[in-house]
């Protein structure tokens, strides 16, 4: 199968590109600079351009490229940017799928779990509607972009992705060094639920959305039982053999992180209702698992 893919050099991306070449299939990255052959697709998503014609051939499309959430402090210029990278991004490479001849029969475009807003301890699944904010809000229309592909005919799906468990990046590739050198701990009071998914399962995930015919509009993925953040800073704690003694306050995040301490503090108890309904199995569905995976990850 001939799939391309945007984000390609990213923690999910990199890993995604290595499972489908791995089981032969062609991989085309859409890359920000001229193509240097024929597995690359030049695009600029701040011009809202794309390559169509290197789409050609191309049975399914991932989605995935856009700035890093927790990459800087949430001030009103990366705000834009933030919502830029992923609605232009998303509105040009939907326009250019829909433009196809012969379109992809799916495109998997990425959102994640930022659609839910605070749920505290209440569990929810794809059926919740968006919560309140800045993040709901740039989750419902980073999808509302995908239109023109929606519109167009092709099947189009939404992984919602939670927290990943990795060491090449987000929070987890900010949090392994610090637990490693026994400086981690929980965040606030820890009673927050993280929704969080092995590497492993989110690209297992992403090949089961591109392969299952029956799945399209939203799809959470994360693991079944979201853990708070007190019982991350324990398990990290056992599979590392380090002690979790410190402890950030509240305000003292609100202080360093500014808006963004709202997404760390806050509570999502989501689930992957319509993932396991259409027989995805996880395989580390256990926050143990998860962080003992990601300490073998290439």
């Amino acid at each position: 199968m001939r799939i391309a893919i945007s984000g390609s050099t990213g923690l999910i991306g990199t890993a995604l590109v290595r499972s489908l070449r791995a089981d032969g299939h062609e991989v085309v990255r859409l890359v920000r600079r001229p193509a240097r052959g024929g597995d690359e697709v030049t695009w600029d998503p701040k011009r809202s351009y794309v390559d169509a014609g290197g789409l050609i051939g191309c049975e399914a499309v991932v989605h995935l490229a856009g700035a890093g959430i927790g990459d800087h402090r949430w001030t009103d210029a990366y705000k834009k940017e933030l919502r830029e990278s992923r609605l232009l991004g998303t509105g040009a490479l939907a326009e250019a799928v829909a433009s196809l001849d012969v379109p992809p029969r799916v495109f998997v475009s990425g959102s994640a779990l930022g659609f839910y807003g605070e749920t505290g301890d209440r569990r929810v699944d794809e059926e919740a509607p968006p919560g309140d904010g800045f993040l709901p809000e740039l989750c419902v229309d980073w999808e509302e972009a995908a239109t023109p592909a929606e519109e167009a005919g092709i099947r189009t799906v939404f992984p919602r992705t939670g927290l990943v468990v990795g060491r090449g990046g987000g929070a987890w590739g900010r949090m392994f060094p610090l637990f490693k050198a026994g400086l981690g701990g929980r965040l606030g009071d820890g009673r927050q639920y993280w929704s969080f998914i092995a590497l492993h399962d989110e690209v297992a995930a992403l090949r089961h959305l591109i392969d299952t015919e029956s799945l399209s509009g939203p799809v959470n993925l994360t693991a079944p039982e979201p853990v708070t953040n007190r019982e991350v800073t324990a398990a990290m704690g056992r599979v590392l053999h380090r002690p979790t003694l410190f402890a950030v306050p509240a305000p003292a995040l609100r202080i360093a992180l500014g808006e963004m301490a709202g997404d760390v503090l806050g509570s999502q108890r989501v689930v992957p209702q319509r993932l396991l309904e259409s027989g995805f199995t996880f395989a580390f569905p256990s926050i143990d698992d998860a962080i003992r995976a990601a300490l073998h990850d290439d």
